[in-house]
């Protein structure tokens, strides 16, 4: 027997071992805790560099799963695929190496907006360069700093702008506040046909792509349009947009979107109370009207009843001639007056389209103090087809009580 072939291979085992182990940055325990998880997105803080590559592979036992994972801004995000009871918990190993190189999650930046995309199918469009209202009408109504189009995963677009000569100020999916005092005098930033404000994309924008999420951060300013003839920023904001795989075969995809803001002043400004305004305001599609659509809300109204109530969540499903389709949308419970208020036009208004706004100075004011910062966050699931109350309060009580993750070296 040669014997330093025998030694050998002991050693070069041991080395293999020491060099993987060495590599491992961390392990992660996720607990459901008492909720059963489905497809839940999981965040937490990475331990490594931004410039390191790293692979996160799920233990089960002595079997290793790799995890598509996305990093961005100190945290890294995957998803809890499939089914996870409450009461259970699940493993995860992360270490130095590259995973994967295709990028399933795309941020597009083209002429005038970005579009984010999984493997070529739309998501949505923020559109940063300004939009001109149609021919014939005031130029005043031309605005940036929107979303439009919203696609639902079987194509259907869920949303609206410019839609008709009384409300040519909705943008597809817009948070301009309505009634504020700015420096003494009374300011909308919502109705710009008045002429006293509107919202404006700022400038600096950042998109990110990845195999677990896409989405950008862009800055907008609520500009207030003195009596002078010049303006003035009253409101800094940043949007920050993420979106993530479709699942359920693909006919469900979530969203987060959160709004970050301080006042532009030294004086800051007030939110007045009022029945529209900030938040989270939607224009939806011309196809979803009170014979096509229907609203649910987690209190259990309907369209119509809903407005001037609160609720955690609401449901907005409709019929068009793509096929049917819809969105679920949830306010954070740290947001200001949660569960917001709501403004859902009535039945009768405007042929029966809906305009839908989560208003959280509805009930109550909101004083805004220079060098502070505020901050109001939703979840929006987009689906084909339809899902049920049930589903709704499920996504609901995920985003707002997520899974918990311990970190170990």
């Amino acid at each position: 027997m040669n014997m330093k072939k025998f030694h050998l291979l002991p050693l070069l085992f041991v080395f293999f071992y020491m060099d993987t182990h060495a590599q491992v940055i961390a392990h992660f325990t996720v607990k459901a805790g008492k909720l059963n998880r489905y497809n839940s997105i999981v965040y937490t803080g990475v331990l490594s560099s931004a410039g390191d590559p790293v692979i996160l592979e799920e233990v089960t036992g002595n079997k290793r799963v790799p995890v598509a994972v996305s990093r961005q801004a100190g945290q890294l995000c995957w998803i809890l695929t499939g089914t996870t009871a409450a009461g259970t918990e699940r493993k995860y190993e992360l270490r130095k190496g590259k995973g994967a190189t295709d990028t399933l999650m795309k941020a597009l930046r083209q002429d005038g907006h970005v579009l984010l995309e999984q493997s070529a199918q739309p998501i949505l469009q923020y559109n940063f360069k300004t939009v001109p209202a149609p021919a014939g009408t005031d130029t005043v109504y031309n605005r940036s700093a929107f979303i439009h189009p919203l696609w639902a995963p079987n194509g259907v677009v869920l949303t609206n702008i410019f839609p008709n000569a009384g409300h040519r100020h909705h943008m597809g999916i817009w948070n301009p506040w309505t009634h504020t005092l700015f420096e003494g005098r009374e300011t909308d930033f919502w109705n710009v046909q008045k002429k006293e404000g509107k919202v404006r994309f700022a400038g600096k924008m950042e998109t990110f792509s990845g195999n677990v999420w896409c989405g950008f951060s862009a800055s907008q300013d609520h500009i207030a349009f003195l009596k002078d003839g010049t303006e003035k920023t009253a409101i800094h904001e940043t949007w920050l947009v993420q979106a993530y795989p479709a699942t359920n075969n693909g006919n469900r995809r979530l969203w987060d979107f959160t709004s970050t803001f301080t006042p532009a002043t030294p004086t800051g400004i007030t939110l007045l109370q009022y029945r529209y305004g900030g938040g989270f305001g939607l224009r939806t599609t011309a196809d979803f009207t009170d014979k096509t659509s229907q609203v649910l809300t987690s209190e259990g109204k309907t369209r119509r009843d809903a407005d001037s109530t609160c609720a955690r969540w609401v449901k907005i499903s409709g019929a068009t001639p793509q096929g049917k389709a819809g969105l679920l949308i949830m306010n954070y419970p740290d947001n200001f007056d949660s569960p917001e208020p709501l403004r859902v036009w009535p039945e009768n208004a405007e042929g029966g389209e809906l305009m839908f706004n989560y208003t959280p100075t509805r009930m109550k004011p909101w004083q805004l103090y220079p060098d502070a910062r505020y901050q109001l966050k939703y979840r929006v699931m987009v689906y084909s087809g339809d899902i049920t109350a049930e589903e709704a309060e499920a996504a609901w009580q995920d985003y707002a009580y997520p899974p918990e993750v311990i970190t170990a070296p």
